[in-house]
């Protein structure tokens, strides 16, 4: 009899994961869709580890950037984004080259640069202060349309827990109390 239930809830397991994590996929996109979220999006594939030494503010040609496969991803994150129901939204990026392109290659609409969603992971000091001007500004906003925050693991791990991959996205709540709470992820590859 163990036996028995031990199979059949193996199954149910394997044949009804992809209905849930389906409908889990659905109830993320209608929250960014109905006010009161945002979504944290690391920018689309850059190889590399970190920034190189002669890294400058404002030149691409000191910095990691997008490779060919991270420009198809961001072109295909603002497709999904746009399937979804997600035609237009407010996107305010990092001011790192990669995130900009990224943020630009999602056809959403205009891009705002934002300080506060710069890396910090040459210069962890500046975690916590950044951190704070972040949740400040986010505290601010007018959150009745989508919001996507363009911006670097570090960033999105300090302020959401969540270790994203490339062209991930975080979807991210503000309660009524005014505190940041994580809804989930969606994988965009």
């Amino acid at each position: 009899m163990n036996g028995k239930r031990i199979w059949l809830t193996l199954i149910c397991l394997l044949c009804c994961s992809p209905t849930f994590a389906a409908a889990d996929e659905a109830e993320l996109w209608n929250a960014l869709r109905s006010g009161g979220h945002f979504a944290l999006l690391r920018h689309a594939i850059a190889p590399g580890f970190g920034d190189p030494p002669e890294f400058t503010l404002g030149n691409c040609g000191t910095q990691r950037n997008l490779s060919e496969e991270g420009r198809e991803q961001a072109t295909a994150i603002g497709q999904r984004f746009q399937a979804n129901g997600i035609r237009a939204a407010r996107v305010v990026s990092s001011q790192w080259c990669r995130c900009l392109e990224t943020a630009r290659l999602l056809k959403l609409g205009p891009v705002e640069e934002l300080a506060a969603l710069n890396s910090f992971f040459s210069q962890r000091e500046r975690q916590e202060p950044q951190m704070q001007t972040l949740r400040d500004w986010l505290a601010r906003q007018n959150l009745a349309q989508p919001l996507v925050l363009v911006s670097h693991q570090v960033n999105i791990t300090a302020l959401s827990g969540v270790y994203p991959d490339s062209g991930e996205l975080v979807i991210m709540r503000r309660a009524a109390s005014g505190e940041l709470e994580l809804v989930g992820t969606l994988k965009t590859d």
